[in-house]
Formats: C-alpha cells, sequence, structure tokens
C-alpha cells in the first residue's frame, strides 16, 4: 500500500521515469464566479496519466474532480498551471477526449442505439457511411448490446443507456476517455454490475480512463492509480496504486480503503486566495 505525497506523483509502473504521460496537469489551479463569490475549485493540482491508465480522482463532494474534468475536456481554462495532452496544450474540446456523464439523457432519444453511437463518428467527421456503422457495431458488441442495436433509449434500462454512451465514447476511440462519476445514480448492484462491466471492456481494449468518483470503494476496484483530493478547495494529498483490491497492509495491519479515509480527512485545507491572471 503506497501513498505517495505531492511533488512526487509516480507513473503507472510505480517509476518517476518512463513513457510519457499521456495526460499531464501541472499546478492547476480553477476556478469559477458565483453571483456573490469567486469559487477556487481546484489549487495548484498537478498529475501524469499514462497509456493505459484507469486513472482515479477521488475526493468528498465540492473538492473540484467535475470541474477538473471539464478543464481536461477543454470546457475550462486554468487560472493558473496548465494541461498537455500528448504535449499539446488543452486549449478547447475535442474528439480526442470523450465524456461519458452519471446522467441517463445523454443519449439522442430518436436516435436508436445504433444510431447514437454512430453520431458521434458521422458528427466529428471521423467516420461515415458502412464505415461509421460497422465501427458502431464493433463498440456495441463489446459492451453486450448487439440484441438491442435498433431499439431506442426509452425501453433500455439505466444500466444498458450507460454502457450505450460508453459504447459511443470508445468507438471515437479517443486518447482518453472522460468519465464523471457514471454509475452514481445507478442502483447498488446495477452499479457494481456495471464497474466489473467497465473492467472488463478495459481488459480487452486497454483504453486510457481519467475517472471521478467521491466513493472510496468504487476508486479501489476502478483504479490502478489513485489521486486523493482534500475537501473543497481540491488539493493533491498525494496517489496512490492500487490493484482493483481492498488488501490489508502486512506493515500497519490497515485496510487499503480505511487508509485512503485517513488521509484524506486527517485534516483541513484552508482555501487559499488565487488572484486571476490578467
Amino acid at each position: 500500500m503506497n501513498v505517495f505525497p505531492t511533488g512526487n506523483i509516480l507513473g503507472a509502473s510505480g517509476a518517476t521515469s518512463g513513457p510519457t504521460p499521456v495526460l499531464q496537469v501541472k499546478g492547476v489551479t480553477l476556478q469559477y464566479k458565483t453571483k456573490q463569490h469567486l469559487v477556487t475549485a481546484t489549487y495548484r493540482v498537478s498529475f501524469d496519466v499514462y497509456g493505459g491508465d484507469r486513472y482515479v480522482v477521488l475526493g468528498p463532494s465540492g473538492c473540484g474532480k467535475s470541474t477538473l474534468l471539464k478543464a481536461v475536456g477543454g470546457y475550462m481554462a486554468p487560472t493558473e498551471g496548465e494541461m498537455r495532452l500528448k504535449g499539446v496544450p488543452v486549449r478547447s474540446p475535442g474528439p480526442d477526449r470523450m465524456f461519458v456523464f452519471q446522467e441517463f439523457d445523454q443519449l439522442l432519444p430518436w436516435k436508436t442505439v445504433k444510431q447514437n453511437v454512430m453520431f458521434a463518428l458521422q458528427a466529428s467527421g471521423k467516420m461515415r457511411g458502412r464505415a461509421a456503422e460497422a465501427q458502431a457495431m464493433r463498440y456495441i458488441e463489446k459492451v453486450n448490446l448487439s440484441k438491442f442495436a435498433d431499439s431506442y433509449p426509452h425501453t433500455l434500462s439505466g444500466g444498458m443507456k450507460q454502457r450505450v454512451a460508453i459504447a459511443r465514447a470508445l468507438a471515437m476511440e479517443p486518447d482518453i476517455l472522460l468519465m464523471d462519476e457514471p454509475f452514481a445514480a445507478l442502483d447498488a448492484l446495477t452499479r457494481r454490475k456495471m464497474q466489473d462491466e467497465l473492467l472488463q471492456l478495459w481488459a480487452d481494449t486497454r483504453f486510457t480512463v481519467l475517472f471521478v468518483t467521491h466513493s472510496i470503494p468504487e476508486a479501489v476496484l476502478i483504479g490502478n492509480r489513485i489521486l486523493l483530493l482534500s475537501p473543497h478547495p481540491g488539493q493533491v494529498k498525494g496517489e496512490l496504486n492500487s490493484d482493483g483490491n481492498d488488501p490489508v497492509d502486512p506493515r500497519s495491519g490497515v485496510k487499503l480503503s480505511d487508509r485512503i479515509h485517513e488521509v484524506l480527512f486527517a485534516d483541513r485545507i484552508e482555501e487559499q486566495e488565487v488572484v486571476p491572471h490578467g
């Protein structure tokens, strides 16, 4: 059970040297305005995501996890710091980053399962016609929904809708898949099934995923690397490696999940004042 403090973020192999990261987040502070306040969502957050990582950002509600994911997606710019995807600064959204949200209504209700998956391919210009249809069916089959390819979203369960959303995102073959608490709205049994299916899908295709959650058990199960963020504003408390289990550390006798809880809530980091550039 290894927990690494800020400034010693390790790669997927647990070593500081190795392949170039797919995603680099360096000293990123994110702020947004409300009617009354300037809110600091994250404060000087740094981490690297490598190819094939199941990288989980874990922290309590309100710590800036989803805001961080939006910034990676190119929908907001950092107040300070930078983000790079394959060495190129993130300036705007692009098909190299695909989102899966927790809401069930992210599918187009007037299109079938196959048409929903094809839509992203066609709208982006990545593929058209029979090539798009073949690509869509390939990923629909991977999420075990081939029998429902011609069904409409209103006929599907919540878990099935999420599988369609995952198929649509993966069919684009993005550099990184961004998942914002995608199973949070599901019942407990369906949620666990979806977690297992995601892991099986990852084993089949080895896609790179940045996964946001506030559930410690989900983080331990899904992630091979877990970034721990403090309560608001989100600051890095540490990073650890996980093998999908919840082992007991033989040295301390503490389970991994209990150690995560201890690290996350050991103390309270006071909000920092950050003056926006410009």
